[in-house]
């Protein structure tokens, strides 16, 4: 039996509600002792999940049953990936949570209301840590989902309670309700990989309308290297030379069309004005769904007015001034669909988070008005080009041999004009203008070479703060949203460029004992031989990193993202982290990078001492 979709939850007393889980439908049948565990297609699960089939062989008596099998994750929360994979990560939680009893004791019970087959599954079903009676609430639908959604579950079911069982068919006696946008797509064929991707750069996706496939966007996140092998070996039996849509996508990438037999889930933010998926995230592919089950004709795409910043009109008001936005709808990321709208929209809703490492301090504006499509461009001279409510910070530069007028960014309206100019990132100096020549913090910025593995970049991390740990020196981590991770040391902005560069050398040159055949502190390309690059000479007047929160013009829209150290382990991907993502991670750590501009900073002389005795040897040698 098939659930309707309605856009709101509701409260009733007529009706219960359950969890809507994210996993396999699963019917389990046990007759005469013979067990059959399979999909919503009949594909069999007995071998993928032998746990959940052997438990089910010891249940005592006939029956048939209905439920979804659920694998938790570290954090205690379904998770669909971790489910397809469970054969190769069996240490992981899995439950086949059932919620209704279709046939007992030789009697089909589809027919009574599902109240009196919920009570005696709950009867019957024995207490067991890998079967699990699926529970509900009544009459409280209003109040369950938002205690669903502040879990971040993917939704919630409704049910009548005196709804029959109809197989196959899809009524409005279930419901479903959902917190998280997600479909099924087909997967019709998948762009060029490009830089640290392999495989491939992301996939096609189409639904079927009326018999035609429609495009419906691209897919270019939510994959780790596992995914990413495991896809590219089950298309390459699928490749064709022509486009399976009506009317193929107009596309700059080279595409490989694929036959759209492949059924991938996708969850994503919303439906745009032309039908295409908003902020697509591949989760994994439905092994147990058909390419028939997917046609848009039972779906309701909501094509309703976005309320994105500036998408209104060409001027929106922000507190104090007025913005002016061009070519919002123009695509930035082309696999993903993200367009400079979004990049507006993204740091509107971060401004809060993002202002505080902006403000007062010079910008060094990476402008890339073309998106991915090019590698942009710096532009630091404003000249008298902005408007006059933007302030500036005159320098003179010797190599220009002339004054140079830096953008000060110190709101969100001004935030949001330097988006709509395409700086895509956000580059402030380390130093304010109210102290330019003594920054607030030092950096160390960790640049792998393409021989470099991330959990090498960890690695590096990692001896990195134990070094800085052995000399009382407090340091906190970020990724730098593209191959490397940034480690940053408050300073207070007590000491001088000068100063804060040498103490940043003597700790990349500690890092490079301990990992001679890792890493270097060479800058020159060709003498780094495929090491690790441990840059301190980003500790200079002048020179520039991502800001904290910043997105990168990268496959997958990442962000710079603040970590804990604890989160700083083998396993660790910058894909993780996005546009998509961050608002959540927001909402339960909070501003994490926050110290980093605290006013006392170190103190270099009594962190030097305690690194000469930790490090003795070492020391001298450098001195």
């Amino acid at each position: 039996m098939l659930a309707k979709e309605v856009k709101e939850p509701f409260s009733d007393p007529n009706w219960i509600y359950e969890i809507k889980w994210d996993g396999y439908r699963a019917i389990a049948e046990v007759r005469s002792g013979k067990v059959r565990l399979y999909s919503r297609n009949g594909l069999s699960f007995e071998k993928k999940y032998a746990v959940i089939f052997e438990t089910l062989q010891q249940l005592k008596g006939d029956m048939v049953i209905d439920g979804e099998i659920v694998v938790y994750n570290e954090k205690g929360m379904p998770d669909f990936q971790k489910l397809q994979h469970y054969d190769q990560n069996p240490e992981y939680p899995i439950v086949y949570q059932v919620f209704d009893l279709l046939y007992e004791k030789q009697e089909d019970l589809c027919k009574q209301p599902l109240m009196e087959r919920k009570n005696r599954l709950k009867e019957i079903l024995p207490t067991n840590e890998l079967i699990q009676y699926c529970d509900h609430v009544e009459a409280q639908g209003k109040e369950f989902f938002r205690a669903l959604v502040k879990k971040d579950m993917e939704g919630m079911m409704a049910k009548r309670k005196d709804s029959p069982y109809l197989p196959g068919q899809r009524t409005s006696g279930w419901l479903k309700v959902k917190n998280q946008q997600n479909e099924e797509v087909l997967i019709a064929g998948f762009t060029e990989a490009g830089g640290s991707r392999e495989k491939f750069g992301a996939l096609v996706m189409g639904i079927r309308k009326y018999g035609e496939l429609i495009y419906v966007g691209n897919v270019g996140t939510g994959f780790d290297r596992q995914s990413l092998e495991e896809l590219h070996e089950k298309m390459a039996p699928l490749v064709r030379k022509t486009s399976p849509f009506h009317e193929a996508p107009n596309k700059d990438k080279k595409i490989t069309w694929l036959e759209p037999e492949l059924v991938a889930q996708i969850k994503f933010t919303e439906w745009t004005k032309d039908g295409q998926m908003r902020h697509p995230v591949f989760k994994g592919l439905r092994m147990d769904l058909g390419k028939e089950d997917v046609k848009m004709d039972t779906l309701k795409l909501q094509k309703t007015p976005t309320k994105k910043a500036g998408k209104e009109g060409k001027k929106i008001k922000l507190p104090g001034h007025e913005v002016e936005f061009t070519n919002l709808n123009k695509v930035f990321w082309p696999d993903e669909g993200y367009t400079k709208g979004d990049v507006i929209d993204y740091y509107r809703k971060i401004s809060p988070f993002i202002l505080p490492y902006l403000k007062n301090r010079p910008e060094s504006l990476k402008r890339n008005p073309n998106g991915l499509k090019d590698s942009g461009f710096f532009h630091k001279d404003i000249g008298d080009e902005v408007p006059e409510w933007i302030p500036s910070y005159t320098v003179y530069s010797e190599s220009a041999n002339k004054d140079v007028d830096y953008l000060v960014c110190n709101d969100t309206a001004t935030l949001l004009y330097m988006a709509n100019l395409g700086c895509i990132e956000i580059n402030p100096w380390n130093s304010t203008t109210a102290h330019p020549d003594q920054p607030d913090y030092m950096v160390i910025d960790l640049d792998p070479s393409d021989k470099n593995t991330f959990d090498e970049v960890v690695e590096t991390a990692l001896v990195t703060k134990a070094i800085l740990d052995s000399g009382g020196v407090e340091s906190y981590c970020k990724t730098s949203g593209a191959t490397g991770l940034h480690i940053y040391v408050p300073m207070g902005a007590k000491y001088t460029y000068e100063q804060v560069r040498s103490f940043a050398e003597i700790i990349a040159l500690l890092v490079v004992n301990e990992l001679p055949d890792l890493t270097t502190v060479e800058r020159s390309l060709s003498k780094r031989k495929g090491r690790l690059y441990v840059d301190y000479l980003q500790n200079r007047r002048g020179q520039t990193l991502c800001s904290a929160y910043s997105l990168r013009p990268r496959p997958g829209a990442t962000v710079s993202t603040p970590l804990l150290w604890r989160e700083v382990k083998k396993g660790l991907s910058p894909q993780d982290f996005t546009m998509v993502t961050i608002h959540k991670r927001l909402e339960k750590h909070g501003d994490i990078f926050k110290k980093i501009l605290g006013k006392s900073g170190i103190n270099m002389a009594a962190c030097l001492k305690k690194l000469e005795k930790a490090h003795p040897k070492n020391l001298h040698l450098m001195a």
